[in-house]
């Protein structure tokens, strides 16, 4: 019997996976590890790679009206004036005064309550506001709070007394030259987004598009968090794939609803169940400085609903911050219409690293055989590491020239791997815990007599058995059955 990725209760079991076969390891482990900050081993960096590539692929190269660009992590502090992060990019910090472990202000919610469930009331106390939201997004009745803390004492959820918040800037910030002092000051970017927006008049000019079009890139970006966690759902370091789609005002909300349903069919495009998406508009109060509307796409984590994309309707907040700081004119004159305006941008602003994880996470599964229990991830073919695995029963010399041969037809047309050692059994369930979709064996039959190899499936595990002169047309069968 399957178990899903929606049913996994301990994070842990995916995360012992992950550093097991080569996905995801601790970065700097050998030291003690830096806390929140994760390398992609060998194979996890396929996978990311993969990710990566099919947005690329679906956002930019099939479409003729998005251009790419890959600019600086490093830009002018005044950017970053402009765009309002030097002023407001900060969270509320208060400190236990018991352990001296910090939180987000806004994190912090002591009430006990009362869930009507069911026709009964239980009382519980939740610490964590998240975890309030999630019990409604679980569908819930109703909530209905019945005392709050004292606030005038500050309690801590560890049993201390907080201190009084102070805001907390969640940018790096670096120094440019041998000296270290206001005048060299720089950061490391916080978001993609900005360099679109400072390079919109460079695009516009060299690309020769008429609006509406869209600049996109994909990119590191580094925010200090106060409380990262959950794997390589919130780090400090962190890969971007963003796109600022400029229209005109009067069609923001069409495109707005075009780019939520966008991504959304991309996420399902691509392996991730319907069930476990859904789409939470932001309430009016959740709505960043610079935004009309904002739709978050949340995939349910192992541990609750968690966000994977945000698209936003930024309106011409950014090209006229820009415009008055730098002093250049970012407006744009419609020659069909005959009128100048500032455009509006539409933002899907997607994480590349909680993209991975989504897909690790709905792909994970565990299934009772009579022996044992069977690990596999249910990868999409394009978005697994390896496409096809060539197993050779024998290390003998004819059997692994025969081989040889077949990886290096395949090589060149799937991203293969080559694999000899070990039982065949223990092969295959190592290629099911990396997710690789096919694999092909190679017996003394092939060799000797038929001409023929065994393909077989990850999820089924059923096996057929075709000519080899075929064999890449039987594999790209297969594909399409996934």
């Amino acid at each position: 019997m399957s178990k899903n990725s929606y049913q996994l209760k301990e994070l842990e079991k995916l995360v012992s996976l992950a550093k097991r076969r080569g996905i995801i390891f601790p970065s700097s482990e050998i030291y003690g590890g830096l806390s929140s900050v994760w390398d992609y081993g060998p194979i996890g960096v396929e996978i990311k790679r993969n990710v990566k590539n099919l947005w690329w692929k679906s956002f930019v190269t099939e479409r003729d009206d998005i251009f790419g660009i890959d600019a600086s992590i490093l830009m002018h502090p005044d950017v970053w004036k402009a765009s309002g992060h030097l002023d407001s990019f900060s969270d509320p910090l208060v400190e236990c005064s018991a352990t001296g472990k910090r939180y987000r202000e806004d994190h912090i919610f002591i009430l006990e309550i009362q869930i009507k469930k069911e026709n009964k009331l239980i009382t519980i106390e939740a610490s964590d506001k998240d975890e309030v939201k999630n019990l409604v997004k679980d569908k819930i009745i109703s909530i209905t709070p019945l005392a709050e803390s004292n606030n005038k004492e500050n309690p801590s959820p560890e049993g201390g007394i907080l201190s009084e918040p102070r805001n907390f800037n969640l940018m790096f910030k670096t120094f440019i030259g041998p000296a270290e002092d206001s005048s060299s000051t720089v950061y490391l970017r916080p978001e993609t987004a900005q360099a679109m927006f400072v390079n919109f008049l460079n695009v516009l000019n060299s690309s020769r598009k008429k609006i509406p079009f869209g600049i996109a890139q994909q990119g590191k970006s580094f925010r200090n968090e106060i409380t990262p966690g959950n794997f390589t759902f919130r780090t400090r370091e962190f890969e971007q794939m963003e796109m600022e789609f400029f229209c005109n005002p009067s069609e923001d909300e069409k495109w707005h609803k075009y780019w939520i349903d966008f991504s959304l069919d991309w996420f399902k495009k691509y392996g991730l169940r319907e069930e476990n998406l859904m789409i939470r508009k932001h309430e009016n109060e959740e709505l960043p400085h610079y935004s009309k509307a904002s739709s978050d796409i949340e995939y349910l984590f192992p541990w609750s609903w968690g966000e994977l994309e945000t698209i936003s309707n930024r309106t011409d907040f950014d090209l006229k911050a820009h415009s008055k700081f730098s002093g250049k004119d970012l407006s744009y004159f419609d020659q069909e219409n005959n009128n100048r305006y500032t455009p509006f941008v539409i933002e899907p602003a997607m994480g590349a690293d909680r993209s991975v994880l989504a897909f690790l996470c709905d792909a994970y599964c565990e299934e009772e055989t009579e022996k044992e229990t069977r690990t596999l991830l249910k990868l999409h073919p394009d978005v697994a590491p390896i496409k096809i695995a060539v197993l050779p029963l024998s290390r003998k010399d004819s059997l692994t020239e025969y081989s040889k041969k077949i990886f290096d037809d395949l090589k060149g047309l799937f991203t293969t791997q080559y694999d000899d050692t070990q039982s065949i059994g223990k092969r295959y369930r190592r290629q099911d815990e990396i997710g690789t979709p096919l694999c092909v064996t190679i017996d003394f039959e092939s060799v000797e007599e038929d001409n023929s190899v065994t393909i077989r499936d990850r999820d089924s595990m059923e096996q057929i058995r075709v000519s080899s002169d075929k064999l890449i047309e039987a594999i790209n069968d297969k594909f399409k059955s996934f």
